[in-house]
């Protein structure tokens, strides 16, 4: 069984605080997008650890865009050797539009797109095909030498879908790998 903790949202204890949970046996760590972007906190873990995985729990995917989510995905499963867990959630319409400033429609839908265009931009770093992803929501179809990362030696991130409903649990269960 797999047991699990949190690290809170003070960057200058993240870093002690994974060491803590590592060393006391806990499998995991996860943040969350409160107060505080929740990826800061994972990097410092991540420096601190071995072997915890670290994840979000979650990160507002749509007060980003895929290309962004992309980005922070590919270097936190980089930099903690293939221990980072992508956990994203589309949190509710009043704080996207008028917390973040975001559009927000068809929260579902957008989700999936989200998460497929991002796979796309992955797989292009990873294998050096072009990107050519074009969807109802998101267009991603540039991607010069320059912005290109390279194959990740870990391989791709997982990414975890909070789902409230029946419509974004089925989007889970579609192109979520939890």
């Amino acid at each position: 069984m797999k047991v699990d903790g949190g690290i809170g949202t003070d960057l200058h204890r993240a870093g002690a605080q994974a060491k803590e949970l590592e060393a006391a046996g806990y499998s995991g760590a996860w943040t969350a997008e409160t107060s505080h972007d929740p990826f800061f906190q994972l990097l410092l873990a991540a420096e601190h650890t071995e072997q915890l995985e670290l994840g979000t729990s979650i990160a507002v995917a749509f007060a980003r865009n895929p290309m962004n989510l992309a980005n922070i995905g590919w270097d936190l499963q980089a930099y903690s050797k293939g221990r980072f867990i992508l956990g994203l959630g589309s949190q509710i319409k009043p704080h996207i539009t008028k917390r973040f400033s975001m559009e927000w429609s068809h929260p579902a839908p957008r989700m999936r797109e989200m998460i497929l265009a991002m796979r796309a931009i992955w797989d292009t770093w990873q294998s050096g095909s072009p990107l050519e992803f074009r969807g109802e929501f998101y267009t991603h179809t540039l991607m010069t030498p320059i912005f290109m990362p390279g194959p990740n030696p870990h391989g791709l991130p997982p990414i975890y879908l909070a789902g409230v409903g029946p419509r974004m649990i089925e989007v889970a269960g579609e192109v979520a790998d939890g």
